[in-house]
Formats: structure tokens, sequence, C-alpha cells
């Protein structure tokens, strides 16, 4: 019998950390996630050369490829029809700048939070509203992201409840709407507000699941340490994940001292667990 290969681990950079770890991206295949244009404020010349600098490195890289959206102080559940359509005009810079890039995926950020998940009873229309404010503020989105073959992977922030994102996906029913989840911030909302642990997001997201950041914490905080510098169990989170009819797309996101991924990722394999 054949052996089923460790799942192959990408990485989110910005174009300083492309360089410095260009040969250990690229002779893998690595999938990447640029960062770079996450700020909602950047002007049209400013985005033209930073893509155009990008341009000129991605040659050298033959691996999947997606971005990371803008998300400050972007609500995509504002009520306020005038605000939601800002949101959608700053998502759709971010489609145009995936497909400059040639990116397959754009993560957003999702709005729900623990206030949602206590007054749930309380306030029982809340979460319809959201969920058709967030439909009406991702349909340009979705419908540019298809032209340009783009998934939209909606983010775990501050959400406690790890089924609310999939039932926005399941109800928008969009084939370019897919769950992200991120392992740190699912770890900071488990520790602080006793929020599921992240084995269970993952079982909640299920089909839906397109897409993982992978970043170690404390439990406190959103850290964004190397896995195995934290109190994550990542042995259960790969098996997780092994589980998935359709792997997701899996990426490392650290915050300090990039050059240490090749030595993150040897650890993990050492353990079997990735490459």
């Amino acid at each position: 019998m054949t052996a089923t290969p460790l799942p192959l681990l990408g990485t989110a950079l910005l174009i300083d950390h492309f360089t410095p770890l260009r040969d250990w991206i690229c002779e893998a295949g690595r999938a990447i996630e640029i960062q770079d244009f996450v700020t909602p404020n950047m002007s049209e010349a400013e985005t033209a050369e930073l893509i155009a600098q990008w341009q000129k490195l991605l040659p050298a890289h033959t691996g999947p490829r997606g971005i990371h959206g803008p998300f400050l102080g972007l609500d995509l559940s504002t009520a306020d029809k005038e605000i939601r359509a800002l949101v959608t005009k700053r998502l759709l810079w971010g489609v145009n700048v995936a497909e400059a890039l040639s990116a397959t995926h754009m993560v957003v950020h999702s709005p729900f939070t623990y206030w949602h998940l206590l007054n749930r009873a309380n306030y029982p229309f809340i979460e319809p509203a959201m969920f058709d404010a967030m439909a009406d503020c991702l349909a340009p989105v979705l419908a540019r992201a298809a032209d340009v073959g783009c998934t939209v992977m909606l983010e775990n922030i501050d959400d406690t409840d790890p089924t609310a994102r999939v039932r926005l996906v399941q109800q928008i029913n969009h084939p370019n709407l897919r769950v992200s989840i991120d392992t740190g911030h699912a770890e900071l909302a488990h520790g602080r507000y006793g929020a599921p642990p992240v084995v269970d997001y993952i079982a909640a997201a299920g089909a839906t699941l397109g897409h993982v950041h992978l970043q170690d914490a404390d439990g406190y905080a959103d850290r964004h340490w190397h896995p195995g510098d934290g109190r994550i169990p990542w042995r259960p989170v790969f098996e997780a994940l092994a589980k998935l009819e359709t792997p997701p797309r899996l990426i490392l996101e650290v915050r300090e001292d990039r050059t240490r991924l090749p030595q993150t990722v040897a650890r993990l394999e050492a353990l079997g667990l990735a490459r």
C-alpha cells in the first residue's frame, strides 16, 4: 500500500520575505500568500508599483498563489448600505490585485464576535440581518472572483461559534466562497472565551473548508508563533485536516523570524505531520 504523502505547507509573506525564502519555496512548489495588500488606503500608483515589483519575482514561483485581502476597518456585515458599498469596493480592489498576481485565493475577515453568540437568543434578528448584509456585500466580489478564477476565503477572527461562517457560506452557496480557519485565532477564542478547540473548528467546517492559516498561540493573544512554539496540539490538527475529502490550502502565517520556517517544517516532517 502506498503511503499518503504528507501535506505540503505554504507560507504567508511580504515582498521583502520572498527572496530569502525563494529556494525553499520554489524548489518544492510551495503555495504563497502575498500579504502586502491588506491596507485599504493604498493609492493607485502605490498599488501598481507593488504589483510590478511582485511580477518581477513571480516567474520563479510555480506553486499555488493567493493574497490576503484588505481588512482593516472593513465590516462585511455593516448595516449601513453606503458603508457596505465602500467595503465591496475595497474587496473588488483586492480581487483586481489577485488577478494581476495570478492569485487563486483571497482571504477576507469574518465579522462574527462572542457578543453575537451570547446574544443570539436576545436579538434573534441580528444574525439573519448580518447574513443578508454579507451576501449583499460579497455578491459583486464573488462574481468578479469567479471571472478571474479566485476563491474568497472567510477567516475566523473573533469567532467563537465555529458554525456561523459555515452556515453563511452554505446559505450564499457560491462556488467561489469557502471557509478559512486561522488556528491561532481559534486557540485564542478557546483560551479566552471558552470556544471549542481548533480541531472542532475543522470538523465544523468540513467540506466548506478551503484554506487554513497555521500559527501557534498560547490561548491568550494573537501570537502568530511558529507551530510548536505555543500550546496547540498539532498532531490532532493535522489528523483532522487529513480526514477532509478535499484538502484545504495550508499556509504558515508566522509573524517573527520567517527564516526559521524551513526548520519549523522540518520539525513537523520529522513528526510525520507535514512537509
